[in-house]
């Protein structure tokens, strides 16, 4: 017997965060009832997600691992709850996979798509300091204030958090690049509004050791070989 959470990661349906999410939503039952962050499931268990019948057996797929270009307009969630137009209709991968973490809808960029619950969690895990990279164009112009404000950590009200320190580089007089090592809803953009700054353009340009790079909107290519190894050793680390 295996937490829910954990179970469905292991079985390629979503990370153990996500099927947090939605248990605490109400919608996964296990054998006819409604699920909850304790319940436990083996294979013999019938579990229903949003009215559909998942998979029971843990079956040895290969490890799929994507870098994505999200355009903006598309969400980062693995059901259709918020309409159709989600990263998984989207790329309509001819197996089962899921992002890795969430880019909001407004935003663009590079996430990862994968069927690996382990690898999932070993990068969404905030306790391990991460790196992720974006562009970020506001509309306003920028100045030292504002670089130094927005490197030093900013208290969100909203969150009830302050934002750790990060590497924040002026590219031109709107335009900056910053490299954050936690995940806050909505971060950037609550970083820039406490500044007196919107956003106007977001796009993710790194996560770790996986760069967009050339990699057009809408597009995907397969990460493995040397890039795929060095992702896993700093994971493992």
């Amino acid at each position: 017997m295996e937490r829910i959470n954990k179970y469905l990661s292991a079985i390629g349906i979503c990370s153990r965060r996500e099927a947090d999410r939605m248990v605490e939503a109400g919608r996964i039952k296990v054998n006819g009832e409604i699920a909850s962050l304790g319940t436990k499931v083996c294979d013999t268990d019938e579990i229903v997600i949003d009215g559909k019948l998942i998979t029971k057996q843990k079956t040895n797929t290969k490890d799929i691992l994507l870098a994505f270009n999200k355009p903006v307009g598309i969400v980062c969630t693995t059901t259709n709850n918020q309409g159709t137009n989600t990263v998984v209709n989207y790329i309509n991968y001819k197996e089962r996979i899921y992002p890795i973490g969430r880019l909001d809808k407004d935003s663009c960029g590079l996430i990862l798509m994968t069927n690996n619950g382990e690898i999932t969690d070993k990068i969404l895990r905030s306790a391990n300091l991460h790196e992720k990279e974006y562009i970020v164009k506001v509309n306003k112009s920028i100045d030292d204030e504002f670089l130094k404000k927005m490197r030093s950590g900013i208290y969100l009200e909203e969150l009830d958090r302050t934002t750790n320190k990060c590497e924040v580089t002026k590219i031109d007089d709107k335009t900056f690049r910053i490299i954050l090592t936690q995940g806050l809803n909505r971060q950037i953009r609550r970083m820039c509004k406490a500044c007196n700054r919107n956003v106007v353009s977001l796009k993710r340009v790194r996560i770790l050791n996986i760069l967009l790079g050339d990699l057009k909107t809408g597009e995907y290519r397969e990460i493995k070989g040397a890039e795929k190894e060095a992702l896993y050793k700093i994971l493992n680390s």
